[in-house]
């Protein structure tokens, strides 16, 4: 399946349920109107849609619809083009799909208007056409139990259950929208009031035409009133940088060695200078570090933790904060998710304090670091000869 690369250019975002689980704040408008930071949370996916290429928005209305299109209008104030297809209030996301069917481009982008997740679009568009398939769902891996579980995919990334009560006990992700389809869909969706999810991708999966495009980030939401502080915090988008410990902050032992203990621990010049600056910077700082002494038995995790504790006495002394120090204990061979070059340990930073990898930064030492970052989506910068870290903060990071 081969298509021009600016093939996909509408987005079609499915807005028009009640939102009951939200009530009384949706007595009064529907959820994607609630307000973050003086901004609706429908806004900041009509700018994630923007700043990715997609300025061309259909959105699919039907509980309260003047709300949403007193406010956005024709887009231009936002610098997109929306379209709005407006549905009476009862009927299902299949119907609402059915009666827009005019107005939607040969392929196009679903999303939810409840979920945001931080998604490269060009990425997720190359997935699809190397897929050959009819759909492909974005599908949050849900290695932390975050929600429950409704599909099931194989080893090639072809969807073969989708079970919209997640009653089964085989499932394994969950589809989070940021769904493509090519108008071929439209095949699989009768002219009746049905929910688009339960009957067309159950139909799809008995054809091995429905993909997944899957990630490990957390997506935030306005589906229930648990979920809705966590998305405030997470809309915050601060300020975000990963650092490598050995040989960005300390100097690196030879190969095949490690600092043990605290006396084996020396600064790199200019390194305090740079976290200083990158604390005035307002940067939440997060060190990540790959600590195979521990699996290889030459340290243990209280000798680790010793080092660590002393590192931060030395950034409370320059009134440096550290949020957090993550680090892998395991081998090569050991099967891990966290050691780098897996991005492990950048998705449970991301997991614990809610926030956008793709708006966050990585300075490593090491092309595995590099592969990490780049694996979650952060911006990624490499320490070598020539770039120390403080070289990289005051010529890159300060301009950001």
């Amino acid at each position: 399946m081969k298509y021009a690369e600016n093939t996909l250019k509408q987005a079609v975002i499915l807005a028009g349920g009640k939102g009951t689980r939200l009530r009384p704040i949706t007595d009064s408008i529907p959820k994607p109107m609630i307000k973050f930071h003086n901004k609706p949370f429908l806004e900041y996916l009509i700018l994630q849609l923007k700043e990715q290429g997609l300025k061309k928005i259909l959105i699919l209305l039907g509980y309260l619809p003047h709300v949403i299109q007193n406010y956005f209008e024709d887009g231009s104030a936002l610098d997109v083009e929306i379209d709005y297809s407006v549905t009476d209030a009862e009927n299902d996301t299949g119907m609402r799909l059915y009666l827009a069917k005019e107005k939607i481009e040969p392929f196009f982008i679903m999303l939810y208007c409840d979920n945001y997740l931080p998604v490269n679009f060009s990425k997720m568009w190359h997935a699809y056409l190397n897929s050959n398939t009819i759909g492909q769902l974005t599908v949050y891996n849900n290695k932390d139990n975050y929600t429950k579980n409704n599909l099931s995919i194989n080893n090639q990334n072809i969807i073969k259950i989708y079970d919209k009560s997640r009653t089964q006990n085989i499932l394994s992700g969950v589809d989070i929208g940021y769904a493509i389809f090519s108008k071929e869909v439209f095949n699989y969706l009768p002219n009746k009031n049905v929910n688009f999810e339960a009957e067309v991708y159950p139909a799809l999966t008995k054809i091995n035409k429905l993909s997944s495009y899957r990630t490990d980030h957390r997506y935030y939401s306005v589906s229930n009133h648990e979920r809705l502080h966590l998305t405030k915090q997470f809309l915050l988008n601060k300020k975000n940088i990963f650092l490598d410990r050995d040989g960005v902050l300390n100097v690196k032992q030879p190969k095949a060695e490690y600092v043990t203990n605290w006396s084996k621990f020396k600064w790199i010049d200019g390194a305090k200078e740079a976290l200083s600056i990158l604390n005035e910077l307002n940067y939440q700082i997060f060190i990540i570090t790959n600590q195979a002494g521990i699996a290889r038995g030459i340290m243990t995790n209280n000798d680790l933790d010793n080092i660590h504790n002393n590192m931060k006495k030395d950034f409370s002394l320059l009134g440096i904060e550290i949020v957090a120090i993550y680090h892998c204990p395991h081998g090569w061979h050991d099967g891990c998710d966290c050691r780098k070059p897996k991005p492990g340990m950048l998705y449970q930073a991301q997991r614990e304090f809610h926030f956008d990898l793709t708006k966050s930064v990585l300075i490593g030492d090491d092309d595995r670091d590099i592969q990490a970052g780049e694996s979650a989506g952060c911006k990624t910068y490499l320490v070598d000869a020539k770039h120390s870290l403080l070289n990289i903060v005051k010529e890159k990071i300060i301009t950001i």
